[in-house]
Order: C-alpha cells, then structure tokens, then sequence
C-alpha cells in the first residue's frame, strides 16, 4: 500500500447510526431497525413477532428464532428510523466536516441500500447513487473517503432467507455486494474496509454458543479475504483493510500466571482475527483457542487459499479503553474469558460515564504492538468519549473533558509516529452525535458537533459546535502539534 503523503485527519461515524431514512430509496430493513432505545445501564433490545403471533425480543446479534419475523410496534420508538437524518443532511454535514479541516472521513455502505433483496433482487440504482453523491460531496472539499462495507447491518431479507454466517451463500452475497461498491466508486474511493470489528463476535455470549460464532466469523474472514481480491482485480490502486476492535489491556498483578493469562486474552480478543487477516492464515495457538472453546472448524484447502491471496493491505483499528486480567477471582467479580474482568477496575486510571477506563499510555503502547507485530500500515478509524454534554443557555456546550480525551491520545499517537510507528490516519468517534449502537441512546455524545436530539426523541436535529470543534479544527490544522 502507498502511504499518503499527508497524515490523514477525520472522523468516523456509520450508515445505521446516522443516515435515518430506513425505508426511503429503495432501502431494505436491517436488524437495528427493530431496536428499542436502551439505557446507560443496558443494551438495546431487538423486537419481533413469534411463529405463534406473540411478540419476542433479543438482544443485538443474535439471530431470530424458527420461524419468527422482525416486526415494528406502535408502543416502541427506533431511534435508527431518523438517526440524526444524514440521509437528508449530508451536504450540510460535510460541509462541517470540510470546516474542521478533515482530510479524510470514514463511513459505511448500508448493504441493503444497494442489495435490497440480495444479489437475487438486484442491485438498487437508487441507493447506487446516493453514496456516489456523497463521495463526490466529499472530494469536492478535498476529502479523502475512506469506506466501511459492513457494520453488523446486512438486510434482513438475507436473515430470514439464508439464515446466518453459517451459511456460506452469505460469503457470495457479501463478494458481490463488495464488487458492486468497488467498481461502482472506482476513482472516487480508493481504500476500504471490509468488516468493521470483525472480532466483536468474540467479546459478546452468543447465545447460540462458541461453535455457531467460530463458524460465523470464518466465513466472514473468508468474504474479507475474497472480497480484497476482486478489489484488487477492478483496480490495483485500491487499498483494502481490515478494521479490528482494539483490545488493551495488562496483567491485574505481577504474578507470571496473570501475564500468561493476559497474553493470551490478547491472543483471543484481538490477535486471533488481526494475525489471519494480515498474514493469511490462522496462527498455531489458534488451535489452543478452538480447544478451549469446543469448537472444530472445517477450513477447506480453498478457504486457506483465499486467506492467503487476499490479505489486508493494512490494519485499521478502534481504541477507547484499556482492561486488567487477572487469575485472581478473589480480586474481582463477573471473571470471563481468560480472566477479563469487567468489574475490575485499574486503580490508576479514571471513566468515562459509562464505565470506560481512559488509557492514553495504553495508547501509546498499543499502537507500539500492531506496529511491531504486523509490519504493515496501521490506520486508527475510531477513538473518542462518549459522555453527557450539556448546553447551556446561549447554545454554548463547553466539553472540556472530551478536549482532554483526544488531546492526550492524539499526544500519545504523534510520539508514536516520532518513534517510527507507521500509521497514516486518524479519525475521531464520532465527529457529530449520533445514536449509539449498542444502546440506542442519542444522550451518550462523541461529537465535535452537537445534534439537537435527546433519548426521548426530543429535538428539531440543528446541528451547532461545541467547544471541542474548535479546538479539533486547531489541531488538525497545526497536523496535530498545537493541542493546546
């Protein structure tokens, strides 16, 4: 991959948690559309309608039971139906965007803006055209589009026909899918993502269990891998990654089975699916790891094949936290995985409002790690605090504690790269407010951009600047030098 030869200043955000417009342009359902507002304290639930007309709920990523539908009802507001309207606002929002100085900006595809029905039903022309607008709204401020094909959001027609990623025809959906985007927005996006934190099937309880997730995300590791080499067939000046969760995290204690316990916890959360996208095949202790979890994967001598040819040109990641892991029980409750606990707190660091532990050291150091271990570009695609903000009576917000948040990560990322860390981008999470995924909640703001709208659904959506935008403008302008 060519490295651009400006650092890459930006914010992300994604087509469910922002565009609104769920049934507008030829648009098919996805899951979130189906989702009530959670809390600070609870994830959001996902509502359908049973075989026997009784109403069920589950939670996000897990998949409908026999025979069941998704289903809307009158006594339940979704908050992805409007978002924060980017569907209709976009120009307006760019137009920010293009103010604060961004060189690049990363979203995602709605997949069931551009399959509707999967490859069965043809592409939408109409949903086609709406991204081509809103990339060429891009490069006409200098922009540089970076784009995510999938965040957790394919149509619900290929759930209720095809089942899950179980099912490999979900592989041929998504290549296809992919070729479309690719040859569609040839010269006007020239990197993207495949899957956006691939790995997040390993941090949840499935509930259909380990060899069900296991399955899943090898499928999905094999359309990524699939779909890097069609890209690289349509035009071999795009560049194609992987975005994978960041996972941070030390040993609770200096005992050596805390270290072992806390190596390995890497290896599971994060290292697992990074290591075989970027090398292309499955590393030797991912052997330990299908043992422990009772799981037995059938990787055809194809699937190898594919891994290997298809490679991740560099690794784009999240980081909003770092965890401790101990072997400990008595130290801490609620103990997972290889002893992630997440109760447990490190005694030196402070929260955010919603329990997250604020880690620009860990920062520095994670980055240190992907550099030296992959040997690849390395793009940071979300960093950022969500946080209540207040506004107070002249419309001023003054979000001092998120100014806090990105200059000291975005100090930690510059001695990085004085220290030969290659990375060539960052983009905040989120620029704008905009409804969190896992929640649903409109009051846990990222933005540098505040949207006038609350949990309850109050709000007219004005877009207005917050202390934090001014100050972001300022660092990108100084190329991240002046953080004062």
């Amino acid at each position: 991959m060519a490295i651009p030869d400006k650092f890459l200043w930006g914010g992300s955000i994604s087509a469910a948690q922002c565009e609104g417009g769920w049934d507008e342009g030829g648009k098919s359902p996805v899951q979130v559309d189906f989702g009530d507002p959670g809390s600070t304290t609870d994830r959001r639930w996902i509502h359908y309608i049973n075989a026997d007309g009784t109403r069920g709920k589950m939670r996000q990523f897990d998949h409908l039971p026999k025979g069941a539908k998704y289903q809307l009802f009158d006594d339940i507001r979704y908050t992805n139906h409007v978002g924060i309207d980017f569907y209709h606002r976009y120009k307006e929002d760019i137009a920010l965007f293009a103010e604060l100085g961004f060189t690049t900006f990363n979203t995602t595809i709605s997949w069931a803006r551009i399959y509707p029905h999967g490859v069965e039903g043809g592409v939408n022309q109409e949903g086609v055209e709406f991204y081509r607008n809103v990339f060429k709204e891009c490069r006409k401020y200098g922009i540089d589009p970076v784009i995510t094909l999938y965040k957790y959001d394919e149509p619900v027609y290929l759930e209720e026909t095809y089942g899950d990623w179980t099912n490999r025809e979900m592989i041929h959906q998504f290549v296809e899918f992919a070729r479309v985007c690719f040859s569609e927005y040839k010269g006007l996006v020239d990197k993207w993502l495949t899957f956006n934190e691939i790995n997040i099937l390993l941090h949840f309880d499935v509930k259909e269990g380990k060899q069900f997730a296991f399955e899943e995300l090898h499928n999905q590791m094999v359309a990524a891998a699939k779909a890097v080499k069609v890209a690289h067939e349509i035009d071999e000046n795009i560049s194609v990654g992987c975005m994978i969760a960041g996972f941070c995290s030390y040993p609770y204690t200096c005992d050596p089975k805390d270290v072992i316990a806390n190596y390995k916890e890497f290896q599971n959360k994060f290292a697992y699916c990074a290591d075989t996208m970027v090398r292309g095949y499955y590393p030797s202790y991912a052997k330990r790891i299908w043992k422990e979890n009772n799981v037995t994967l059938n990787i055809s001598e194809e699937d190898k094949k594919d891994l290997m040819e298809g490679k991740s040109d560099f690794l784009a990641y999240s980081y909003y936290m770092s965890n401790v892991v101990t072997t400990h029980k008595d130290e801490g409750e609620a103990l997972g995985g290889a002893g992630t606990s997440a109760n447990l707190k490190n005694p030196y660091l402070t929260a955010s409002d919603w329990g997250w532990q604020i880690d620009p050291t860990g920062y520095e150091y994670f980055l240190h790690v992907l550099n030296d271990r992959y040997q690849v570009p390395i793009f940071d695609v979300e960093n950022g605090l969500g946080a209540y903000d207040k506004v107070e009576e002249d419309g001023s917000i003054h979000d001092t504690y998120r100014i806090d948040y990105h200059r000291s990560h975005i100090k930690s990322l510059m001695k990085a790269r004085e220290e030969g860390v290659n990375i060539f981008g960052y983009t905040s999470w989120a620029p704008i407010d905009l409804v969190s995924f896992t929640t649903g909640q409109m009051d846990k703001r990222y933005g540098f951009i505040y949207v006038d709208m609350d949990d309850e659904g109050k709000g007219d959506l004005h877009r207005s600047k917050k202390d934090s935008f001014y100050w972001y403008q300022k660092a990108i302008k100084s190329d991240g030098k002046d953080l004062d």
